[in-house]
């Protein structure tokens, strides 16, 4: 047993250091450690581990992590989203703002969070903060945990495409440091939404996709019920997405989860963005937008087969010739 850790460890150790997909490797040793379950990696529990009530949610994390927060209410537009919260607070001395998504624990939580689901006045409000943050000369942590954007007819009134948009647009222009960190669920442009940043940071046990599995499994499946099958082809984990260059780095829970030890957890996010902003803060402006814009336009991995791209550009330029 005690090779096997040892094994896993080197090959989980090797995999982060030179992003190579060894995701089988590591489910094959993963299943014999826990008595053939190999289940415990795959990107369904994942994605239920992320979705867990008892996970610790933004404000437990601004509580454990941040000093002396003061939270800062409304978008000066409309009105004040619950389900988006930001304030200022301190970070081992140092000011900083701090925007993030936060759900209900309960169904009267859920309720008043709106299931952590923002609409348009919350982007607005955490836009609103950036710029102060940028006037101000305080670096940002951005705090991720959200199923996707609310999209009921009040929020399609108020322009929650064009307010998402904007912060799309905006956080790439904000001269000063932005640290995101994916705690729990990531979905799609409600993510996004708030999303952009110089170092993107996972927890090890949250997902970030386009779409939701059971989304995914309707539209392109046909078949509600093949989710778990979804999540599997979507590579929404951690792991995934550090192949994939999508994020910088993935930070470790406890055993079990975040919400077995919400101390930990904290303390290992607290000690990565505190790693960051001394990197960050003493870059030139320039140079950090530079680096910001370049990060996303290069995000990503992609493999094409050379007979494929043959075959494309046959049925291009053949049908041109045909004619």
């Amino acid at each position: 047993m005690k090779d096997i850790r040892k094994k896993l460890s080197e090959l989980k150790e090797l995999a982060l250091k030179e992003r190579l997909n060894i995701a089988e490797e590591i489910r094959q040793l993963e299943s014999k450690l826990h008595g053939g379950n190999h289940n415990n990696n795959s990107a369904w529990s994942k994605v239920k581990l992320s979705r867990l009530i008892e996970r610790p949610t933004t404000l437990d994390y601004i509580n454990i992590i941040f000093d002396d927060f003061i939270e800062l209410h409304g978008d000066r537009l409309f009105a004040d989203d619950p389900a988006m919260v930001g304030g200022i607070g301190l970070l081992n001395g140092r000011p900083v703002t701090i925007i993030g998504q936060q759900r209900g624990r309960n169904l009267k939580e859920n309720l008043k969070r709106n299931g952590g689901m923002a609409l348009p006045e919350g982007y607005r409000k955490a836009l609103r903060l950036v710029r102060q943050a940028e006037k101000f000369g305080r670096p940002v942590v951005s705090l991720v945990d959200t199923q996707g954007a609310y999209g009921g007819v009040e929020a399609e009134e108020r322009g929650i495409a064009e307010a998402i948009a904007r912060n799309l647009k905006e956080f790439f222009a904000v001269k000063v440091p932005i640290i995101v960190v994916i705690i729990g669920q990531g979905g799609s442009g409600g993510a996004l939404g708030i999303g952009i940043g110089d170092t993107v940071f996972m927890l090890e046990n949250s997902t970030y996709s386009v779409i939701s599995p059971e989304g995914c499994a309707s539209i392109l499946l046909r078949d509600g019920s093949k989710a778990q099958f979804a999540a599997s082809i979507m590579k929404p984990t951690a792991r995934d997405l550090y192949f994939f260059k999508v994020i910088d780095e993935i930070i470790e829970e406890p055993a079990g989860g975040a919400h077995t030890n919400p101390e930990v957890a904290a303390a290992n996010i607290k000690n990565a963005i505190w790693r960051e902003l001394v990197r960050l803060m003493p870059l030139p402006k320039e140079q950090l937008l530079k680096e910001r814009f370049e990060k996303f336009r290069k995000m990503g991995v992609f493999f094409e087969k050379q007979d494929a791209k043959k075959g494309i550009l046959r049925r291009l330029f053949g049908r041109k010739n045909n004619r």
